[in-house]
């Protein structure tokens, strides 16, 4: 378990003092969406995985890009494991909603671990905040996680992570690895006191896998493209509320 015995974070770093037990999502009314206080006071539970899942083209992508952008203006370093997009897509993805990541990337606030780039035989290269690897070698995409997690924690032991998404690893891979890797995943960013949000596509394995990968997150949300729903999150009841995709972002009416 990683702790600060082990690791010295920077402490040039700006870090939150008031350490609460949500962390903000910058999503317009979701986190009073999935807040029970009645004031309308929330966020997703600090230190904990959710699952975001549903049909293609509902959102899940940019409900991570979003919860990382939000992260990153708080100056909350962002580890990001993506599988769906190369680092070139992920960039104009998220320009799109004129959210510009290369500021961050060159302060070093985000830690992008690519495993799609070098399936069309790209040659990216490797930098200090920047690992290329691959979604049919897991193996190399935990070690690098590992190493991902012990930078930005040294960043601030308050962060943020993204795996998005299962889709492509289990295309290329046995069901039951990818379940084995999710599981190490949530737990080792669990362990250094991260938040995690994990995307899923709907459809995308068996209903047995399916259901196992629900059962792997702490918390479970699905959009449908209509409206978000939470399946579970312990303390809040189920809820579903309507929800957009606008030129800003996703909004919870």
């Amino acid at each position: 378990m990683v702790s600060k015995n082990m690791i010295e974070y920077d402490s040039t770093s700006p870090v939150k003092s008031d350490m609460n037990n949500c962390v903000e999502s910058g999503i317009p009314g979701f986190d009073k969406f999935i807040s029970d206080d009645e004031n309308g006071i929330g966020g997703i539970p600090e230190n904990t995985s959710t699952l975001i899942y549903g049909p293609p083209k509902t959102g899940k992508s940019v409900f991570c890009y979003q919860f990382m952008y939000h992260g990153l203006s708080k100056n909350e370093p962002c580890l990001y494991l993506t599988t769906d997009y190369g680092i070139k897509q992920l960039q104009q993805r998220m320009m799109d909603f004129e959210w510009y990541l290369q500021g961050y990337m060159q302060d070093q606030m985000v830690y992008i671990i690519d495993a799609l780039s070098s399936l069309s035989g790209t040659k990216m290269t490797d930098t200090s905040i920047y690992k290329p690897s691959s979604v049919q070698n897991p193996t190399d995409i935990m070690v690098k996680l590992g190493v991902g997690t012990i930078f930005v924690y040294r960043k601030s032991p308050k962060f943020r992570s993204i795996f998005d998404s299962l889709k492509i690893l289990l295309a290329f891979n046995p069901d039951m690895l990818v379940v084995r890797i999710l599981k190490a995943y949530i737990k080792r960013i669990k362990e250094a006191g991260g938040t995690a949000i994990i995307a899923h596509t709907e459809g995308t394995a068996d209903i047995e896998i399916e259901e196992v990968i629900k059962k792997t997150a702490d918390n479970v949300l699905r959009l449908d493209g209509e409206l978000i729903k939470i399946e579970r999150m312990p303390g809040i009841r189920k809820n579903e509320a309507q929800y957009q995709i606008t030129d800003g972002g996703l909004i919870v009416l």
